[in-house]
């Protein structure tokens, strides 16, 4: 197979303009080809007058050397790649370690999938519950029924992913083509074929229930335990090795290689690593709001004439700001068409959070816009003091917004003027259980809000519209990327307890379903290489 890259079309292209684009690219005529398949698709909107569809294609010609050695000095017609997972190893008979995997967000669901099918019937642990009660509480919750703190849009079966635009592309390197697994599993679980090649993959919230649960029936198949409402209290180690675990069911499991899946928000279980001197360090993450406007505004602005579209569907955006300070401000997990959610996980503490379902059809579009700060200029001093400061802003935001999981809200005009906000404009909040609209200076940093000041009508110069008076911010989000990062060395181990993986968002390698289910991969084949070099059996 031949692969074509960078082929364009026009957005109203027929199909078989396509083939006639790659005999044009070839110079070759019909009867030498004999097939073309779609392996990427994505589009150029910079000129929203003349949109372009951006393709990258898989042939089957009859003398691809013939063709190779043509357009040897083109990069854009090359040999296929093999993107089809190879697993590192298989358990040998009669191994009787179980490997147990902490956590049930995309990052441990890939680790434990991984480990299932290369037969070394994982332990899967997870404080929450399975994903369908997890729906109803978390549901509950945004209706105004009593928060529980270990089942909510961070905490159960699927992780805070679950409850999100269902994003399935990442900016990380993907040499050995793991991401290419992911969706394959993905959509083997049920989610639509076009995962596969459109540029921007989404799943959306409801799709994502149901594929969660076959990935768990399938893990559970092939030998596999799954364990909900399973917190992990404690961690016994032995001379820098892990040697077990102690659970909230009142069980000590015995255990020499955990896979430490648990989120960017559990902040109970970094204390606990802390407190029994696994490395841990602060990292940078970021603060701000949540910014609504009417998606077809973002749409109108994005793609002109063509908006609405049904390949094109509801516009994103993605913005950055360097302010005069230094600092960056710059949108993140943007929901087309999505809904603000209330996304606590602890008492007396307000989060938010976005999320759209795979039409993406709702009537605001939503974005974190937050400011990026750093442990030695921000929260200096102990490695867990970014969960202090999160802490800080959603208690503050908690009480702002009334003391009862209302979150405050400012519209953009009143924002940019500093002065309260009284009444709605056009965009309507979305976020539930409600809003209260108040001054959202009072809740972040003076630093933060100066930022987020300066950069919004920077933002309005690309996007006409985006500093509108009537816009709606809602506070705060606090949740953008884990506060630490629990470090690890080439192997995967933690630098100082050897059986213990930190993995994914929660440990600081991840950031989105995709990267963190590439991460649960890698950390899988770490852990099956350990476990078959120390059974002394061969690699297969």
């Amino acid at each position: 197979m031949l692969r074509l890259t960078d082929i364009k079309l026009p957005l109203n292209h027929q199909d078989a303009d396509l083939t006639q684009a790659v005999l044009s690219k070839l110079a070759c005529s019909a009867q030498h080809l004999k097939q073309v398949s779609v392996f990427k698709r994505g589009f150029d909107a910079r000129n929203k007058h003349d949109i372009q569809l951006i393709y990258t294609l898989d042939i089957e010609v009859d003398d691809h050397e013939t063709l190779l050695a043509q357009f040897a000095n083109d990069p854009h017609v090359r040999i296929s790649p093999d993107t089809r997972y190879k697993f590192v190893g298989q358990a040998p008979k009669g191994l009787t370690q179980r490997p147990v995997v902490i956590g049930l967000g995309p990052c441990g669901l890939f680790a434990g999938l991984l480990l299932a099918q290369m037969g070394f019937k994982p332990i899967i642990l997870d404080r929450g519950k399975e994903v369908r009660e997890r729906t109803k509480d978390t549901f509950g919750f945004w209706r105004k029924k009593p928060l529980n703190p270990e089942s909510n849009v961070q905490f159960g079966e699927g992780g805070a992913g679950t409850f999100s635009d269902g994003k399935l592309y990442s900016q990380v390197k993907d040499r050995k083509h793991y991401g290419r697994k992911v969706l394959t599993e993905f959509v083997d679980a049920g989610a639509p074929d076009e995962i596969m090649y459109v540029s921007k993959p989404h799943i959306g919230t409801f799709k994502l229930v149901a594929m969660v649960e076959r990935m768990r029936a399938q893990i559970t198949a092939l030998g596999g335990e799954v364990r909900f409402s399973t917190r992990v209290d404690d961690v016994h180690i032995e001379n820098g090795q892990l040697i077990g675990l102690s659970l909230s069911t009142g069980e000590r499991l015995d255990c020499q290689h955990a896979v430490l899946a648990v989120g960017h928000s559990a902040r109970d279980t970094f204390k606990m690593l802390y407190d029994r001197n696994v490395y841990i360090e602060a990292k940078p993450f970021s603060v701000g709001f949540r910014i609504e406007h009417e998606q077809s505004m973002i749409d109108e602005c994005r793609f002109g004439p063509s908006a609405g579209h049904p390949i094109l569907g509801a516009a994103d955006y993605k913005l950055v700001h360097h302010c005069k300070s230094g600092r960056a401000v710059y949108s993140f997990c943007m929901c087309p068409g999505g809904t603000v959610v209330a996304a606590a996980s602890e008492e007396g503490r307000v989060v938010t959070n976005g999320m759209s379902q795979y039409s993406r059809h709702e009537r605001n579009a939503n974005s974190a816009i937050v400011v990026g700060i750093e442990p030695e200029k921000d929260f200096p001093g102990h490695p867990l003091a970014g969960i202090e400061l999160q802490r800080k802003l959603e208690e503050q935001a908690y009480a702002l917004g009334g003391s009862n999981y209302d979150a405050p809200a400012q519209l953009i005009g009143d924002f940019l003027n500093g002065k309260p906000s009284s009444e709605l404009g056009d965009v309507k909040p979305s976020y539930t259980p409600g809003v209260k609209l108040t001054d959202l200076s009072e809740v972040l940093p003076d630093y933060a809000i100066s930022a987020i000041r300066e950069a919004i009508p920077a933002f309005d110069k690309q996007i006409k519209g985006f500093a509108k008076a009537d816009g709606l911010l809602t506070g705060v989000e606090t949740r953008t990327s884990s506060p630490i990062s629990i470090k690890r060395g080439a192997d995967y181990q933690s630098v100082n307890v050897q059986g213990l993986y930190p993995a994914g968002e929660g440990a600081g390698y991840a950031g989105g379903i995709l990267s963190a289910g590439i991460d649960g991969i890698k950390v899988a084949e770490a852990v099956a290489l350990s476990m078959l070099e120390n059974s002394e059996l061969d690699i297969h």
